[in-house]
């Protein structure tokens, strides 16, 4: 592959919040898992587990897991990040409102901002969900290595023109998702990844998010040519 092409397929990837209920190929699935395991990870110890739903099973879940949030309190296993700062929230704010605005969610609206962020355990209606989960005997490392592995997921999805959307939100409600997917206390939860194939006509499809040009995060250190 050449650069332009993956850096087309980079620009290609988003993040879906509207899908069509049409099912994905099981060998498309078996395909975005086996290209994903080929991310890299601290001394090959490949940490990720996987647990996906498809079909029925994961409209069982969607319905399960939203009556579950409207009432529980979050406790996900990993703590949320202590606050967001400078050109970080800036980035998430700006996001936020792309959002809302494809959506027709009017600013200060907190009533409907609240009905769109709990679409996320509707899980925005695809027919298709992977939870990813590692051993927490690894630490902090193993989570870094399942960044790889969903950056891996999310990709070979597009490839196959099959969209989707990594999901921490549903990784508050950590005990409810290892009770319902049977996992044992020494899994992490790290989050969800919704996919299916998109619905290009989604309000909520409608933008895309900006990255922030290279001088804004990246310092070049090297030595000072020599005359």
């Amino acid at each position: 592959m050449q650069y332009d092409d993956f850096n087309a397929l980079l620009g290609a990837r988003h993040s879906c919040r509207g899908f069509k209920p049409d099912p994905v190929p099981a060998e498309y699935i078996t395909q975005i898992l086996t290209a994903a395991q080929k991310v890299p990870s601290w001394c090959n110890a490949q940490p990720w587990q996987v647990d996906i739903t498809v079909g029925a099973q994961t409209d069982r879940l969607r319905k399960a897991l939203y009556d579950h949030a409207m009432t529980a309190p979050q406790t996900p296993d990993v703590s949320w990040p202590s606050a967001y700062t400078g050109a970080h929230q800036s980035r998430r704010k700006r996001c936020g409102l792309q959002l809302y605005d494809a959506v027709g969610v009017a600013r200060g609206d907190r009533q409907a901002s609240a009905r769109q962020m709990l679409e996320n355990f509707h899980l925005f209606g695809a027919p298709c969900f992977a939870l990813l989960t590692a051993p927490a005997e690894l630490g902090p490392y193993a989570y870094l290595d399942c960044g790889g592995f969903i950056t891996g997921f999310t990709l070979a999805a597009t490839s196959l023109g099959i969209a989707s959307i990594p999901q921490a939100a549903v990784a508050a409600y950590a005990p409810f998702l290892r009770d319902w997917f049977s996992l044992p206390d020494d899994r992490v939860i790290l989050c969800g990844i919704s996919f299916g194939y998109g619905d290009d006509a989604h309000p909520a499809n409608q933008f895309r998010t900006a990255r922030a040009p290279l001088a804004e995060w990246v310092r070049l250190h090297r030595e000072e040519d020599q005359s």
